[in-house]
């Protein structure tokens, strides 16, 4: 009886394991001061004048990318107002606007790959942007590290 309760037990575990695989492709994900931040929309676009556009929002959180070409590269942010980082929070209660731009914040933006025919972007990021009003003392810095955009779709101007 022992043995048939064993084996009926065994068999139960084995047929009950599952291996739940879930890919997250595309993404657009950070730890946002060391919290883990993951978009659930996301989108790039390149505008007429050639910036290119990544977007990531999380219910009422943005973050905004604007930079000056999709060439695969370093961009630093903190050194001129062609390259930015920005973080919004639209929530009534918290509504924050945090920038990089000329002389304001740092970090860096790498775009690793272009993908033209697919018309996708990759790359990583990490950020310390600065709280645009200056007299909220509370939170005057945001910062985004280890940050990640993968296979963000990039759409004509005129789709977006």
């Amino acid at each position: 009886m022992k043995k048939y309760l064993f084996l009926l037990i065994a068999s139960f575990l084995l047929v009950s394991c599952t291996e739940d695989v879930k890919f997250n492709n595309p993404a657009f994900q950070s730890l946002k001061d060391n919290v883990f931040w993951r978009a659930q929309n996301y989108k790039a676009h390149i505008e007429t004048n050639g910036d290119l556009i990544i977007e990531g929002s999380l219910g009422f959180e943005k973050v905004t990318f604007k930079m000056p070409s999709t060439s695969s590269k370093t961009y630093i942010l903190g050194v001129d107002n062609s390259t930015t980082a920005t973080y919004t929070n639209l929530q009534p209660e918290q509504l924050a606007e945090f920038t990089t731009g000329e002389n304001r914040g740092n970090g860096q933006i790498v775009v690793t790959e272009y993908n033209v025919e697919n018309q996708t972007i990759s790359g990583t990021f990490k950020f310390n942007a600065i709280n645009l009003d200056e007299a909220d003392l509370a939170k005057t810095e945001m910062n985004f590290t280890e940050g990640v955009f993968y296979k963000i779709p990039v759409y004509p101007n005129l789709e977006y």
